[in-house]
């Protein structure tokens, strides 16, 4: 599998000179293996994917882990949906009160954007998805609810016993009644239990984590205690608070490396980044 990051900020694009290391688009990874195209999250990176997407690819799925804006704010603006010639997957976590597609066309409709599903030139299918394998292409994916307010899957995508997850918005200190010591009983654990590379939030610091518990996502030290717990070979610390320059990522950075204590190579994440599986 090949991977590239085209947006790992949170919340809130910060297109800021002072984050020029690290990015400012929001969540969007790219993941192709032979013919097969996936994207995972369609923030506001997507747009740019889409302007550099290999014109060879027909068919492309995107899997969205939650519709929080960040996460779909860049599906508008993503130019294979107005080719008539690719044919896109949106698949997306399914709710007990609505269906994914009208939760979508939420999205698409005025005041938010003026062009409606329906108007797209070739609509796209939208599948529903809750905690199931299934294979997209030469992919395996596995999906599973994790714990995040409002309906939001993590994922898992395998090819040539070779492994990734993705789990960019996921509160791991409230999906387990006793956090790291139950791995069973962990939110998101069956997903990441020894991949190869897994992208995990890592919002805030702990001492900022005190007073925004709840939120639904995970200090960098949170991230960590996942990642050893799950066995992981290498962790890249995603969803970077929109406030925080490159200089404070990569102070936050280096006073993890030097705790020492590591069993796996830990990053943080950075648009535009590029993995080989």
């Amino acid at each position: 599998m090949k991977i590239k990051v085209w947006g790992c900020r949170g919340s809130l694009p910060s297109p800021d000179p002072d984050n020029y290391r690290y990015g400012g688009n929001t969540s969007c990874i790219q993941v192709t293996h032979g013919e097969t195209c996936i994207i995972l999250d369609a923030g506001s990176g997507i747009m740019r994917l889409g302007r550099f997407l290999n014109p060879a690819i027909k068919e492309v799925h995107i899997l969205l882990s939650h519709l929080h804006i960040d996460h779909t704010m860049g599906l508008g603006f993503f130019q294979p949906l107005y080719n008539p010639q690719v044919k896109v997957h949106l698949w997306g976590p399914s709710s007990g009160q609505e269906p994914l597609l009208f939760r979508l066309r939420r999205y698409f409709s005025p005041p938010l954007f003026p062009v409606k599903l329906s108007e797209l030139p070739r609509h796209p299918e939208v599948h529903e998805l809750g905690d199931e394998e299934f294979r997209i292409g030469d992919i395996q994916v596995k999906s599973e609810f994790i714990c995040h307010p409002g309906p939001t899957l993590g994922y898992r995508l395998t090819a040539d016993n070779k492994s990734m997850a993705y789990l960019p918005d996921h509160e791991v200190m409230l999906g387990s009644s006793d956090f790291p010591k139950q791995p069973e009983w962990t939110s998101g654990f069956d997903l990441a239990n020894k991949v190869d590379l897994l992208f995990h939030d890592g919002a805030y610091t702990s001492k900022e984590y005190v007073g925004k518990m709840g939120w639904g996502h995970s200090s960098i030290r949170d991230a960590i205690l996942f990642a050893k717990m799950c066995q992981v070979k290498k962790l890249s610390v995603f969803h970077h608070e929109p406030t925080r320059t490159d200089e404070q990522v990569y102070r936050l950075l280096q006073e993890v490396l030097q705790q020492g204590d590591l069993n796996f190579e830990l990053e943080m994440c950075a648009e535009g980044n590029t993995y080989e599986l």
